[in-house]
């Protein structure tokens, strides 16, 4: 985890600042600033460093809880506090809607391989997979929104789970598809395992046989999936609260990018890094848990 933090951090940063113009120089617009106001200001921010020691002033803030001052004279931490609840409200609806829902389709599709529910989900999910993300939001927000009136087309509070339920479908529908086809897959494999005839010539459940040690051998590949696209749901979410107007950190990283604005757009991207990270090695322990062959190794 350590080295791929510094890498990407590392290659964020250089392409932030790599970026042409003068972030100084845009902060006053059309406004023609006297080169002693613009030499303080770099001062501040660091600009007038070399790019490495800016670097590596900017990892030794993150190890001090300290992730820089936006141009808005704004601490980036306190930015991101008042976003990253609602993200992880909108990402946490889309995961579970994801996961309960994909791992249902896909076993039921798995276990009826060939058959009707089969085929309607493979071409269900392969729809879903090829229309674009704004695409179905916007379908969405006019049909249940608009036409049908059964929710609001736009998120007025983003404290209210409920108002979050229509964006977390549309944020999680794509994975929803690959997750379903995945365990599909998954499933499909392991049903003809060895294991598997030994677990039926036992005599045990069906349920059993189907809940314990088919579920567990067919859900690792989909506990990898789930673990980095709950990262990906994170920082894939500036499409999603765009369209429905949700405060989140995609909507700070969209306005972020829009101002040049290098501290925090380098601050949120750095967060979502450590999200990534984290769910990645929680992924790595739950390997253990599923898998008893990992565990004794």
């Amino acid at each position: 985890m350590i080295p791929v933090f510094i890498g990407t951090t590392l290659i964020i940063f250089l392409m932030v600042y790599a970026l042409p113009g003068d972030p100084v120089r845009a902060l006053f617009g059309d406004k023609a600033p006297d080169a002693a106001t613009l030499a303080a200001l770099r001062h501040q921010y660091g600009l007038d460093l070399p790019l490495w020691h800016q670097y590596w002033n900017y990892l030794s803030g993150i190890f001090k809880g300290d992730l820089g001052t936006s141009y808005s004279q704004q601490p980036v931490a306190s930015i991101l506090g008042a976003a990253i609840p609602v993200t992880i409200r909108l990402a946490l609806v889309a995961f579970v809607i994801e996961m309960v829902f994909g791992v249902l389709f896909g076993v039921i599709s798995g276990l009826r391989r060939g058959k009707l529910a089969d085929s309607v989900l493979l071409f269900v999910t392969l729809i879903v997979i090829a229309i674009p993300t704004f695409v179905i939001g916007y379908v969405f927000q006019v049909v249940f929104g608009n036409n049908l009136g059964w929710v609001t087309p736009t998120v007025n509070d983003s404290y209210n789970i409920t108002q979050l339920i229509l964006p977390g479908i549309v944020l999680g529908l794509v994975s929803l598809a690959y997750v379903s086809r995945l365990t599909r897959t998954s499933v499909v494999e392991n049903v003809r395992a060895d294991y598997m005839r030994t677990a039926v010539a036992k005599g045990l459940p069906r349920r059993r046989i189907v809940g314990v040690h088919l579920m567990r051998n067919s859900l690792i590949p989909v506990i990898t999936f789930l673990g980095t696209d709950l990262g990906a749901l994170m920082g894939g979410a500036i499409v999603t609260e765009g369209i429905f107007n949700i405060q989140g950190v995609g909507n700070v990283l969209y306005k972020a990018i829009n101002q040049a604005d290098g501290p925090l757009v380098v601050g949120t991207v750095t967060f979502l890094v450590i999200v990534y990270l984290v769910a990645s090695l929680i992924v790595d322990l739950l390997y253990a848990v599923l898998d008893p062959r990992i565990r004794y190794a």
